[in-house]
C-alpha cells in the first residue's frame, strides 16, 4: 500500500522559511516523478514544484527562485524548501507521485498517488 505523508507545515511570518517533507512508503520515490501542489483557499490547485525520475526540476511561476525541491533517495523522502514566504503562499500543500509524463497534465490530474496535505499559513 502506497502512503505519502507530508509534514513541516505551520504558521510563519512573511519573509520566513519552512521546509516541507514528503515521506513515502510502499513506493520508491527515486523511480517516479514527484511534485508538490498547493491549493489556496477558494482557488484551484496549482503546481509548486516537481522533480522527474531523472532529477529535472521545474517550478511554478509563483514559486520560482524562492522554493527548492529535492529528493533524498536513501530516506525515500522529497523536500520542499520554501524561502521568502509571502501571504499568498498560504495554502494546503500536497505531495504527489506519478509517471514523468503525468507532470505535463495541469493541476496534477494525472498523478497517481497523493498525500493528505499539510497546511502552510503565512502571516503578513
Amino acid at each position: 500500500q502506497v502512503q505519502l505523508v507530508e509534514s513541516g507545515g505551520g504558521l510563519v511570518q512573511a519573509g520566513g522559511s519552512l521546509r516541507l517533507s514528503c515521506a513515502a512508503s510502499g513506493i520508491g520515490l527515486s523511480g517516479d516523478a514527484v511534485a508538490w501542489y498547493r491549493q489556496p483557499p477558494g482557488k484551484e490547485r496549482e503546481l509548486v514544484a516537481s522533480i522527474t525520475s531523472g532529477g529535472t526540476t521545474n517550478y511554478g511561476d509563483a514559486t520560482k527562485g524562492r522554493f527548492t525541491i529535492s529528493r533524498d533517495s536513501a530516506k525515500n523522502t522529497v523536500y520542499l524548501q520554501m524561502n521568502s514566504l509571502k501571504s499568498e503562499d498560504t495554502a494546503a500543500y500536497y505531495c504527489a507521485v506519478g509517471a514523468d509524463y503525468a507532470l505535463n497534465y495541469p493541476r496534477g490530474h494525472a498523478m497517481e498517488y497523493w498525500g493528505k496535505g499539510t497546511l502552510v499559513t503565512v502571516s503578513a
